[in-house]
């Protein structure tokens, strides 16, 4: 049977949130961004902010420049969580398979729906009321048997109609899709748009009616034999093609847990400094991975190096000497390998990562180390942070200048809860 599918997104989500919020900005260009960095970008602008210039991912001093009566409002990350969970309860309201693809983009199966809220249609104009009444935010829905055509009518063209509601059929594809620059395929960024231009593909068309082994030989020619993954792949979205379900809620394997921080490359020349930032990311990731019930047995290890004119990056790993996630077992490989990898350059960015999990209802003892001690007191240790905030208990090198958990305790994923 054919699957109605909906691809759901909020229009400016951020944006749209704050300018609900404040009603006197509701003519005014809005943008979501801290206002206190003119180097730190923006995370999303409103259409009236858009119109004059404001992009995001821009700088928040290139923004104001370009639009000197925009108003930037600090992110409320902890906020805009809320509101998307809010909003996906009001589509488990129509259909129970919902699965979020991320915090203002959602996917509904709304097959067994129709036949009590009517056509495709009607039921994404009930939604939009809805979530508008509830939120303030105005919703664009995508419409396909895939989701992967719901994906592509959402960014192609219910973004850009003022009802902000399309259907992707098969019978449309070549009439709608096939016509577009192949830029705007999903999943096609600027190296890929490359490649395929050098191979005289120019619009989703071209690929979607060519013979599969021909677009193949032509993926090998230009990127080699391991592209073929890849050739099927694009073959198969430029033609709609897509049998993944939609899965209510997330139920992704965890198969790593990594953490990351950007960095002030000045501030970070020293050997000292660096080592607070790396055994802070270590604290973290492990107090994940132990929160998920997992050990880890291959640790890995990023940095980005600069000193303003040249740039560098190296990543490497080692396997452990039995899975862990205590944080002594970790931090003393993540230094091991960080030294000796380390050119001597400031550091602009680093991060860690346990990989190889395993369920950590059996622990490996020790003759030399009471592992199961130690488990215990950092399991006590992150009951008090899960109980009072992560900033509750910390250690000591924390306090210094280098450190930057006590900054990351009033953030959600690197912006301001």
């Amino acid at each position: 049977m054919s699957r109605q599918i909906f691809l759901i997104d909020g229009q400016s989500f951020y944006a749209s949130l704050e300018k609900a919020a404040h009603p006197e900005y509701r003519d005014k260009p809005v943008a979501v961004g801290d206002p206190s960095r003119m180097n730190g970008i923006i995370l999303a602008a409103c259409p009236i902010a858009k119109s004059r210039g404001v992009t995001t991912a821009s700088r928040v001093g290139e923004a104001l420049a370009r639009c000197p009566e925009l108003v930037v409002i600090r992110p409320r990350m902890g906020t805009y969580i809320q509101i998307s969970l809010l909003i996906t309860e009001i589509f488990e309201s129509y259909t129970e398979l919902v699965e979020p693809y991320s915090i203002d983009e959602q996917f509904l199966d709304v097959t067994g729906s129709l036949e009590y809220f009517g056509s495709p249609e009607e039921l994404a104009a009930c939604i939009q009321h809805d979530v508008l009444l509830s939120t303030g935010v105005l919703s664009r829905v995508g419409i396909g048997p895939t989701k992967i055509l719901a994906k592509m009518a959402t960014d192609n063209y219910a973004k850009k109609i003022p009802e902000g509601v399309f259907e992707l059929s098969y019978d449309k594809l070549e009439s709608t899709l096939w016509q577009l620059p192949v830029h705007q395929m999903f999943m096609v960024a600027s190296a890929m748009t490359r490649h395929f231009t050098r191979m005289g593909l120019s619009y989703i068309g071209d690929i979607a009616r060519m013979d599969f082994g021909e677009f193949k030989r032509r993926m090998r020619r230009e990127m080699g034999k391991q592209s073929d993954i890849q050739a099927g792949y694009y073959w198969q979205t430029a033609r709609g093609i897509d049998p993944s379900p939609v899965e209510a809620g997330i139920r992704h394997q965890l198969k790593s847990v990594s953490h990351g921080k950007a960095l002030r490359w000045n501030l970070y020349r020293e050997l000292a400094d660096i080592e607070v930032v790396l055994l802070e990311l270590v604290v973290e990731v492990c107090q994940r991975t132990r929160r998920n019930r997992f050990l880890g047995a291959v640790v890995s290890v990023a940095a980005a190096e600069t000193d303003g004119v040249r740039s560098s990056w190296f990543s490497r790993q080692m396997t452990l000497p039995q899975p862990t996630s205590l944080t002594h077992e970790v931090a003393a490989a993540v230094l091991k390998l960080f030294k000796a990898h380390w050119s001597g350059r400031p550091v602009s960015r680093l991060s860690i990562a346990l990989s190889q999990l395993t369920d950590d209802s059996a622990i490996q003892l020790t003759l030399f180390e009471d592992r199961a001690r130690a488990y215990r007191k950092e399991r006590v240790i992150d009951e008090i942070k899960d109980r009072y905030g992560s900033d509750a208990i910390m250690r000591a090198s924390s306090l210094l200048d280098a450190g930057v958990a006590r900054e990351r305790a009033e953030q959600i994923g690197g912006h301001y809860k």
